[in-house]
């Protein structure tokens, strides 16, 4: 029974009984294959095939197409299967259609089918050309013909679209061709009869009325008159180019037509023949589709029935799935496979599960006989092997045994013939799964264009393009160019997909089915029977080889060029990659030896390229398609990805054999660091106590005694690989690196790595250091990063060994830190974790063969040797570093010391030759920093488990600090801890616990103070007291730099004096340093130094730092950040008066803080030009609040007789003396606790009891208990009961004859003071001694002053009687008042010496208009004489001759308390008088209104009246009778 093929092609059958194919076929095979065909699923959406390939075979007129064996066809055929694809024939018949009479039939349908469908390859077309020149030839011989081939080679099916569920199996249609020559009547023919009208008339005499083409004849004839019937005739014209000249007609037709084919008539006919070939093929297709649905529904249906066959039912749907296919519905076909691998699956869990395969499905083979003579003949050699002590006939074993090819292709559907063993119930499990597998990837490999799919079809279809008379006619159309289709790459990842999951399956299926076989057991069970350890070991092997060339065949198949892989690392010696995954025996290992193995036959074509195989170094891969870059395509990454699982399966394959033989890949042996709670694993036996008493009773038995065998391995690579570890090895890294370059074009980063630590690791094993350091500097560090710590530490330490061999001292180094890093990293996490924390002491000791044993020792020795420091944080080999104990002091010194714990993670001994620690203050104002520093000249030797270290400082400076940095050296290796102390920590993460440092200074200790000085001086540089308190040292020689810290400040140290002291400078003072020589114990020295600032600022900082050396010749550092109160305690306003003889300035005091004043004295110092009167001073000092400033007024006169100064005199100073009540409270809470601790131990506290509590004072005292205290003259501490002072004197350690508890006493000290003082009385007098500050008061330069006075004329009597006006006129409304407008002026306030010219200066008196009405001279102007050198201005004022009297009227117009009209005087400038040169300024004027405040009482002029009260007046209104006046006036006014 023929075998059938697995590509998507369908058969068209021709017969030519008037030999025109030749001539046909150069026009209809290039027009082939079919495209764009759509289809009608019955359960689904319209389906497309965009390509339809049709393979025309020439049928016989007498003798079925059935009858013919495949021997008897055409040697034409072809056969591919270079990839999985079974072979195929594609015939033609030999002659003219004769056979032997004993075949001869009427009709091919007559013949007797098989019972089962789907098992032929039949035709879905059959087409009859046919020649027929004329009507003539037509009715008498033509027409009879055609009538009998259509009865004879058609069946109901097709004529009558009904016919036998059978028929409709092989369903076909059929389409004649009616093929028309040049030179024949038929030629001259219109296709209809109307088609041409004009061809009609010049016909018309030449031809019968009513001649019908043949065309039509034919299609009356044998085409059916029902509606909606398939049209079976087409029409095709041969011109006459392409004719060859000897089959061309000679008679030409004596009456013409006149029709004449145009080309595009010609292309009409052509489509119209392509259309319905479509359309035949379609409709033959959906016939047979539509009957095997029915037939399968019905099989299924009796799936339960007793009798029911799964292999003829597999069958009859496997015709279905490849009637998909070779229409080119490749995903419908596959789901169809699907279908019947889940039903096999069911049917084999349902034998399994009832024990019964009759029942279900039927019984199949429990073992395959192929595979059971391949495995006796394996142990039959492998039993020859053992007795002739290991010679080398292992090596033929491939050659004498008969069987399944795996080494070539191990899964296809044409090495058996499955569907022959399916039909008769011959086949295993095995082969079934096999079977079907096989036709899903082949149909797959069609899905996604493989090569090998497209070289069948291309070769297929070579017989019948190359049949085709090139170059005889210009119809002969060249073949079409095949181009290359993108590969589908999703589909081949899917195919890999189905691989891995087909793999691990079969493989037991394989297993089971061999030791079936070999123990002769027809009946399936749970559990394979016990098979000697030779047998077992060769079942072993039989699997491996199959499944490593399973693997190997679908690396081949899906390989493509669209995978961009990377190019190798490993070196081959011809820069390429070994060669195909399935080559040459032993060279893929080694290209130069020569294979001892059976060489391949010449007749099986060579397989493909390896899936592995890569341009050289230089080339670039070739490109895809028309040139477009095909690298970026859909499912790339996938693809890669399954190939890379594909190649780490076979690895995993080779690795199992190599384990036998204990061949390592390295990991076995690698340095593996256990983590926490993984102890030693014991293997365990799952066999039962007997089997273990029987095994031990024979430990020396033959079956347990063996040496590995190659039995059963026919893969000739893997036969290869086994041969010998050189070979073993390579093949290993051979599929590592193939894998790990996969997994690199998928992106997938852990596989990648973990590819690359397989080599590096196999590198390690093969002694190769420099390749394996390469692998570990790539890999290592995604490790760590990805968490696989304890792996990263095993590679960390093999990664060293490599090193050690190679020698690089700079890359060794960062190795072996990071090496213990990671161990030290690892050892913490095991002491969090571990029950007995405590238990890890400084007696811990590490085992000599510990992995990590002399790296310590050996990184010190390679850090001397580099030329700069290596840093390393102190928490890689450091952890639980914490401050032990409080700072220590010691009597009569200055420094102090702190003890630091500090735990050692690393394995061994480290030594270190300094240690520093660095801390860091943390509250307000500057940053200041302390060094600890270890002492001088003792190593510091740090063993596993906690160790302490002392370090010393010899600057203390009082506060709270944090140790922000530690740092342990040792030459060029640093270990270094450093953090931010402002920033926020964690418990978790931050090694260094207690990391807080109270310091206090002592009162006897050598100190430095700097502050503002008390006498300030607004117009010059102030200045600082620097101020030195040598304590109990007594100095040799001390040094003090004093640094600026505010920007745009500037100390003028050269300008420095020793205050109320005979000392002098050891050397001239410099630019911020001080020289001194020795000063005695308890001494104070006060510098005073100006400064300069460019804004003005409230505090300014500085920076002080002292070295001195006491008489021990002992050094000491003081570094200090100070901040120096200088803002203004006070603010003062002036406010100035001129007047003819005098200048009264009022100045208005007040505080510039929320803090009161207490105001001792003022006074404004006279200058050379004025001359300043107070009145009588106050007898107490005055108090000035916020809200309340002192008013200071002060009468100034010209001083008679002295001349002004070009360069001043106008400057008069106010100086006042005061204190600021919040710095006498502040020393007066210092006063009273220096004496409280003055006969207590706790003395030497004194300065930070005094600085804590009065922070915490000032910080609760508010604006109104400064007030209350100064008008109470009493300060109330009560405030601070609540505060818990064991939080601020906490951790401050003690001082000698005081102990560690002196928070508690300071505590109680605080407290007891706090009860006996709770107010503390503020003398009258003042605490501290008065500041002073001197103001600069200038007297401005005034030209002119003018005095204007309103004067009446007389004293206008009250019209009021009895109404005594105070000295104020009083006069009435519309009353007309004579007034005088007194002017007068005086140049003494204009100090400067300049000369000016006269002065024109105009005047104008104004009023509201509705106040006063004013008369007379109102506006004019005057002239003043300027100074000259012979009459200064301070000599020049007004005298009663040069003085203006103006009259003037005013004449009230309200009643009230009207204010004198203004005065305005300004100055006249003349531009013409000044040169005419530009625009004139006028000097400046200031006026005196005499009149400024007084006012004139305006009543009215009537004190009665008398009216009517109704309308009589006028407009309605009511009428006056009479007025009275005032009594000053005298009668009656009558209205």
């Amino acid at each position: 029974m023929e075998q059938q093929t697995s590509t998507s092609t369908v058969t068209v059958e021709y017969f030519d009984p008037h030999d025109v194919y030749k001539l046909l076929a150069p026009g209809l095979v290039p027009r082939l294959p079919l495209h764009n065909l759509n289809w009608q699923s019955h359960s689904g959406p319209l389906r497309s095939i965009d390509t339809l390939h049709v393979e025309l075979i020439r049928g016989s007129l007498e003798i079925p197409e059935l009858t013919l064996s495949p021997t008897s066809r055409r040697s034409g055929s072809v056969s591919r299967a270079g990839d999985g694809l079974r072979s195929r024939s594609v015939s033609v018949s030999t002659d003219s259609g004769k056979a032997p009479p004993s075949l001869r039939s009427k009709a091919s349908g007559n013949l007797r089918r098989h019972q089962i469908p789907g098992l032929r390859r039949t035709p879905y077309l059959k087409l009859l050309l046919v020649r027929c020149d004329d009507n003539d030839s037509y009715k008498n011989s033509v027409r009879a013909e055609v009538r009998e081939w259509v009865k004879n080679h058609t069946s109901p099916v097709s004529t009558s679209k009904k016919g036998t569920g059978q028929e409709n199996h092989d369903a076909f249609e059929w389409l004649i061709v009616h093929v028309v020559l040049p030179n024949t009547a038929a030629s001259t023919q219109p296709r209809s009869s109307g088609n041409s009208a004009s061809a009609e008339k010049s016909a018309a005499s030449r031809w019968r009325p009513g001649t019908t083409p043949l065309l039509e004849k034919l299609r009356s004839d044998f085409n059916e008159a029902t509606k909606g019937s398939q049209d079976h005739v087409s029409q095709i014209r041969i011109g006459i180019n392409d004719v060859p000249y000897d089959l061309l007609p000679r008679v030409v037709p004596a009456v013409p037509s006149g029709y004449k084919e145009t080309e595009t008539d010609a292309e009409n006919a052509w489509n119209d023949l392509i259309a319905k070939i479509k359309s035949l093929i379609l409709a033959s297709f959906d016939m047979r589709v539509t009957q095997y649905e029915e037939d399968i529904r019905e099989k299924d249906a009796q799936r339960t029935l007793p009798g029911w066959n799964f292999c003829t039912f597999f069958i009859l749907k496997e015709g279905l799935a490849r009637g998909f296919e070779s229409v080119g519905l490749v995903e419908d076909a596959l789901v169809g496979y699907d279908e019947l691998s889940v039903g096999l699956d069911t049917v084999l869990h349902e034998q399994l599960e009832s024990g019964s395969p009759e029942r279900h499905g039927g019984e199949m083979l429990a073992f395959t006989e192929e595979l059971r003579d391949i495995a006796e003949k394996a142990l039959d050699i492998a039993a020859g092997d053992s007795s002739d002590d290991g010679s080398d006939t292992n090596t033929n074993v491939a050659a004498e045994i008969s069987g399944p090819n795996f080494d070539e292709i191990a899964i296809s559907s044409t090495t058996k013939a499955y569907r022959d063993m399916i039909l008769a119930n011959k086949v295993s499990v095995f082969d079934f799964r096999c079977y079907i597998f096989s036709r899903q990837i082949a149909l797959l490999l069609r899905l996604g264009n493989a090569l090998s799919s497209k070289e069948e079809l291309i070769a297929m279809l070579k017989d019948q393009q190359e049949s085709i008379l090139y170059g005889e006619a210009p119809m002969a159309l060249p073949p079409p160019n095949n181009k290359d289709e993108p590969e589908n790459l999703i589909t081949f990842a899917e195919i890999c997909q189905r691989t891995l999951q087909f793999i691990p399956s079969v493989s037991q299926i394989l297993r089971r089915d061999v030791i079936l076989g070999l123990t002769a057991s027809k009946t399936p069970s749970r559990k394979p029977p016990k098979l000697s350890l030779l047998a077992e070991e060769t079942v072993d092997n039989m699997v491996s080889s199959f499944a490593f060339s399973v693997a190997q065949q679908i690396l081949a198949q899906t390989s493509t060029k669209a995978l961009p892989i990377p190019p190798s690392s490993l070196s081959y010696g011809d820069g390429l990659e070994p060669k195909s995954s399935i080559p040459e025996p032993k060279t893929m290992i080694h290209p130069a030896r020569n294979s001892s193995l059976l060489p391949r036959s010449g007749g099986i074509p060579p397989p493909p390229l390896s899936p592995g195989f890569f341009p050289g170094p230089g080339r670039q891969f070739p490109n895809v398609g028309d040139g477009t870059n095909s690298f970026l395509k859909n499912g790339l990454e996938d693809l890669a990805a399954r190939r890379a699982e594909l190649y780490m399966l076979s690895r995993s394959i080779l690795s199992s054999l190599g384990k036998k033989r204990s061949w390592s890949d390295g990991w076995d042996e690698a340095p593996l660091v256990r983590g926490i709670g993984m102890d030693e694993m014991e293997e365990v036996d799952l066999n039962d106590d007997n089997d273990k008493g029987k095994e031990s009773d024979t430990p020396s038995s033959p079956e347990e005694a063996y040496a590995p065998l190659m039995a059963g391995i026919v893969n000739p690579v893997l036969r290869t690989a086994i041969d010998n570890k050189e070979d073993f090895y390579r093949l290993f890294e051979i599929l590592t690196d193939k894998a790990m370059r996969h997994y690199t074009v998928a992106n997938h980063d852990h596989a990648v790595h973990s590819s690359m630590a397989d080599l590096a690791v196999l590198k390690v094993h093969l002694k190769d250091y420099k390749a394996a350091s390469s692998y570990f500097s790539l890999t290592t560090p995604f490790f760590g990063e990805s968490g696989w710590s304890l792996l990263e530490l095993s590679m960390l330490i093999m990664y060293c060994q490599c090193l050690d061999e190679m020698n690089p001292k700079g890359e060794h180094v960062g190795v072996a830190l990071k090496l213990l890093t990671k161990y030290c990293a690892a050892e913490k996490e095991r002491l969090q974790k571990k029950p007995g924390f405590r238990s890890f002491s400084q007696g811990k000791t590490y085992p000599d063969a510990w992995p990590v044993t002399g790296i310590v020792e050996k990184l010190t020795r390679l850090a001397k040797s580099l030329s700069k420091e290596v840093k390393i944080p102190m928490e890689n080999f450091f952890t639980d570093v914490e401050l032990d104990g409080f700072p220590e002091y010691e009597d009569n010194q200055d420094g102090c010391s702190l003890n630091i714990s500090i735990r050692s993670l690393l394995p061994e001994d480290i030594s270190f030759d300094a240690a520093k620690v660095r801390i860091t203050s943390v509250g307000e104002g500057p940053s200041r920093e302390r060094l600890f520093e270890a002492a001088a000249g003792s190593p510091i030797t740090l063993v596993p488990g906690k160790n302490k270290i002392r370090v010393n400082c010899k600057s203390v400076a009082s506060g709270h600090y944090k140790i922000d940095r530690l740092v342990l050296s040792a030459e060029n290796l640093v270990l270094h801890f450093e953090r931010d102390v402002n920033a926020s920590t964690s418990s978790t993460t931050d090694i260094f616990k207690h990391a807080d440092v109270m310091l206090f200074q002592r009162t006897s200790t050598f100190d430095v103070v700097m502050s503002a000085t008390k006498q300030t001086s607004l117009d010059k540089n102030n200045s600082l007291d620097l101020v030195i308190h040598t304590g109990w040292n007594a100095i040799k020689k001390c040094e003090v730099r004093v640094k600026p810290a505010t920007g745009g400040l500037r100390f003028l140290t050269t300008e420095a004096a020793f205050v109320d002291s005979s000392m002098e400078f050891a050397k001239p003072p410099e630019a911020g340093v001080f020289h001194f020589d020795a000063i005695a114990a308890d001494t104070v020295v006060t510098i005073r130094f100006p400064y300069s600032v460019e804004q003005d600022v409230g505090d300014i900082f500085a920076k002080i730092e002292a070295t001195y050396v006491t008489e021990a010749d002992e050094t000491y550092h003081l570094a200090k950040s100070l901040a120096v109160h200088v803002a203004l305690a006070l603010g003062v306003n002036v406010q100035d008066v001129f007047k003819h003889q005098a200048l009264f300035s009022r100045f208005n005091v007040s505080t510039a803080s929320s803090s009161p004043l207490r105001l001792y004295k003022s006074e404004l110092l006279s200058s050379d030009l004025f001359d300043s009167v107070f009145g009588v001073p106050p007898g107490n000092p005055v108090f000035i609040f916020p809200k309340q400033p002192a008013s200071l007024l002060f009468k100034v006169k010209r001083i008679p007789g002295v001349k002004p100064m070009p360069k001043g005199g106008r400057t008069l100073y106010l100086k006042l003396d005061y204190t600021l009540l919040e710095v006498e409270m502040e020393e007066l809470v210092k006063q009273s606790l220096i004496e409280g601790l003055e006969t207590t131990p706790l003395k030497q506290y004194s300065k930070y009891v005094v600085a804590t509590i009065w922070q915490e004072l000032k910080a609760k005292l508010q604006p109104r208990d400064l007030e209350q205290a100064t008008l109470l003259g009493e300060l109330a501490i009560t405030n601070l009961k609540d505060i818990a002072w064991e939080k601020h004197f906490g951790g401050i350690g003690g001082a000698p004859g005081v102990g560690e508890n002196a928070a508690e006493g300071l505590s109680a000290f605080v407290r007891t003071w706090q009860k006996t003082n709770s107010r503390l009385a503020i003398p009258k007098d003042g605490v501290i001694d008065p500041s002073s500050i001197l103001i600069p008061v200038e007297i401005p330069a005034l030209p002119v002053l003018h005095t204007a006075d309103i004067r009446l004329q007389s004293l206008i009597p009250s019209p009021v009687v009895g109404s005594a006006g105070g000295g104020l006129p009083t006069v009435c409304t519309n009353q007309m008042l004579p007034a005088t407008l007194h002017l007068k002026w005086t140049r003494i306030w204009d100090t400067d010496s300049s000369v000016r010219s006269d002065q024109e200066f105009s005047y104008e008196v104004t009023a509201p208009a509705d106040t006063w009405l004013l008369g007379g001279r109102r506006k004019g102007h005057f002239v003043i004489p300027g100074p000259s050198a012979s009459s200064p201005a301070q000599t020049m004022t007004s005298t009663p001759e040069t003085e203006a009297e103006i009259p003037l009227i005013l004449i009230p117009l309200r009643e009230g308390w009207l204010p004198y009209p203004l005065v305005e005087i300004r100055e006249v400038v003349n531009a013409e008088v000044d040169g005419g040169q530009g625009q004139a300024t006028a000097q400046g004027c200031e006026v005196d209104l005499r009149n400024l405040g007084e006012t004139v009482r305006v009543v009215g002029d009537r004190s009665g009246m008398t009216v009517s009260l109704d309308a009589s007046g006028p407009g309605g209104g009511p009428l006056v009778f009479e007025s009275e006046r005032l009594a000053g006036f005298k009668g009656k006014i009558i209205e």
